[in-house]
């Protein structure tokens, strides 16, 4: 589903004992960022974690009513999702989209449908920044696996020619898409998990209930407010730092938070960090002086999409293009400390780390 989102929602492929600690280590926090949520009563907290999507998924229902079957219900809902939006796994509707490609229209899923057009409406708005097809890129680099390497440029070459967003035609009425070039690879990885857990917030609405945090791998939505009608308060991650490490705080309520950064997932040779955010352009991780960006925003889709967007864009364009999204915020961190944020969020977020200051 993070381009990596952040790139793809892969297979889950991670070794056993890297799941147990990360079971151990999560405590309402994950990569990007750290869920205080301690002043409710725990009796009234019914939670669940679950691996999917290649991370944890944790779910928390501030209501004593929240019941197992939610739980399945929701755990279902994910495997849903995956088998209709993994890249990688065998069988699901975008493999075989993928499959497909050059082979004229195929058929898909209403809710795959409207992934893909709003993935590719956000490439249309980024000039390509944001790139749906990037995923021979994301094949060839293998970021996030044990055999990730830089490789050879002729190879680079080869993938970007099959890097096109706009070789994805869509036919709204009968439900199609077609990828016009054989051997591209749509990867969701950049919208996914948002798409996923606007989901999961829409069934707890529906449910009846007003107060929870879904949490996928970082990616937090924090449904209406604390009970007792208190904001929920959101740590964003430090980029230099490990899971917990806050540069500062942020007070929300019924708001998604997701963040794009290099220290998701990378992989270091001959002393030089490659990280997982792939340049559509060069074919190479981007380099633009910028550690992380972090949305706020009411869709989780929309966030996930553009934090990587921002991040492509750069700190200037990415400035610019937020600035044209009313209802989004945005905190742009670089690679010298320095804290840039859209016109409105310093309203609800609160710098606390002194190693970095707003920039002036």
């Amino acid at each position: 589903m993070k381009h990596p989102r952040k790139h793809s929602i892969p297979r889950v492929s991670t070794a056993l004992i890297v799941a147990i600690s990360i079971v151990l280590l999560f405590s309402g926090c994950a990569n990007k960022s750290e869920t205080k949520d301690t002043a409710s009563k725990p009796s009234n907290i019914k939670q669940q974690s679950y691996f999917i999507f290649d991370t944890i998924v944790t779910v928390k229902i501030y209501d004593a009513k929240a019941s197992d079957q939610d739980f399945e219900q929701i755990k279902g809902l994910m495997e849903t999702i995956d088998k209709q939006m993994s890249r990688t796994k065998e069988g699901s509707e975008l493999y075989n989209l993928n499959q497909h490609a050059g082979k004229g229209p195929f058929k898909v899923s209403e809710e795959v449908f409207q992934v893909i057009e709003t993935a590719l409406d956000y490439a249309e708005k980024t000039n390509g920044r944001f790139e749906p097809t990037i995923g021979p890129l994301v094949d060839l680099w293998n970021i996030g696996h044990e055999n990730a390497k830089v490789p050879k440029q002729a190879d680079i070459d080869e993938k970007l020619k099959l890097v096109d967003y706009k070789k994805v035609k869509l036919d709204k009425e009968n439900l199609t898409v077609e990828l016009e070039q054989p051997g591209m690879v749509v990867d969701l990885g950049s919208i996914g998990k948002g798409y996923a857990a606007d989901v999961i917030a829409k069934y707890i609405r529906d449910q009846g209930y007003t107060s929870a945090i879904i949490d996928l791998g970082g990616n937090i939505f924090a449904v209406g407010e604390k009970p007792g009608g208190l904001d929920w308060t959101i740590g964003v991650q430090d980029p230099d730092e490990t899971r917990g490490n806050q540069i500062g705080q942020a007070k929300v309520k019924d708001r998604t938070i997701v963040t794009s950064g290099v220290y998701e997932r990378y992989f270091v040779e001959n002393g030089k960090h490659y990280h997982h955010i792939l340049d559509p352009k060069t074919g190479y991780p981007v380099e633009n002086k910028l550690n992380s960006v972090t949305i706020v925003t009411e869709k989780s889709t929309d966030a996930d999409a553009l934090s990587t967007s921002l991040f492509s864009l750069g700190l200037e364009e990415g400035l610019r293009f937020i600035e044209t999204k009313p209802e989004a915020e945005a905190i742009f961190i670089t690679t010298d400390h320095k804290v840039y944020t859209s016109s409105g969020i310093q309203k609800y977020f609160d710098l606390t780390n002194e190693h970095y200051q707003f920039a002036e």
